[in-house]
């Protein structure tokens, strides 16, 4: 897994192994290319973050700052270790916590773009939309998930392979 564009072009990521789905890197690099205009110098929420690819793409391609939010030990031991190998620590910040409870306690438009990438057999992609849609933590949100689930109505969709991606704008 590395690094698909922007400053840190190709720089390698520690993977968390396990459980863990990361992103394939053509998801990523598509998704985070369509996005780019709306957190250009602006503050990244990476919820679900994993290994934190998806925010430290964001920053690798000019947001100005990333919040990640995970709870698993050995995503948090990868995301720790790739915000310190890209030197990203200045810019990040790591908060270990559920992350519905963390967007219940954000004020509205706290972020430009608010990246999630909840577990695939879950129903938390489409619990997020909702708290999304009662209070817009983020202008936008932009959610992975399998191309044969269905989010709720109002966002915007493509899909590569067996992946999805839904986002909602304000």
């Amino acid at each position: 897994m590395r690094i698909t564009d922007g400053r840190w072009k190709g720089r390698k990521l520690l993977s968390p192994g396990g459980r863990v789905r990361p992103t394939a890197e053509e998801v990523r690099s598509r998704w985070i290319a369509l996005l780019a205009p709306q957190f250009q110098g602006e503050a990244v929420l990476d919820l679900f973050a994993g290994s934190g690819a998806l925010g430290l793409e964001a920053l690798s391609r000019g947001a100005v700052s990333a919040d990640f939010v995970e709870t698993g030990s050995g995503a948090l031991h990868a995301l720790k270790g790739n915000v310190a190998a890209l030197r990203a620590r200045p810019m990040s910040r790591i908060f270990v916590r559920d992350a519905l409870a963390f967007v219940d306690g954000l004020e509205k438009h706290t972020y430009a773009v608010a990246f999630a990438d909840p577990p695939y057999t879950s129903t938390l992609a489409s619990i997020l939309v909702e708290r999304w849609r009662a209070n817009s933590f983020a202008r936008v949100l932009s959610v992975e998930h399998p191309a044969a689930m269905t989010l709720p109505n109002g966002g915007r969709r493509w899909a590569l392979g067996d992946t999805a991606v839904t986002t909602y704008s304000r």
